[in-house]
């Protein structure tokens, strides 16, 4: 798994929710504001455990689907 790879899943995710990486990072793994500014710019990254909680955040809290956005 590539960073950039784990960078577009969250940048896609967040925007699908409309929330920041941020907020999502926050919600899934408690992570400090700092965090994903980090993960950006090369200077830090998560380990395979946190990846692996924030798929199954993102996994449990689905974006809603686009013809329920339309409906609402």
């Amino acid at each position: 798994m590539a960073m950039e790879q784990l960078i577009d899943e969250i940048e896609g995710y967040a925007a699908a929710v409309n929330r920041s990486p941020e907020v999502i990072l926050r919600a899934a793994i408690s992570a400090s504001w700092s965090q994903w500014g980090k993960w950006k710019a090369g200077t830090s990254s998560p380990t395979m455990r946190v990846v692996d909680r924030i798929r199954a955040y993102m996994a449990e809290n689905p974006a809603p689907a686009e013809q329920e956005r339309g409906a609402a």
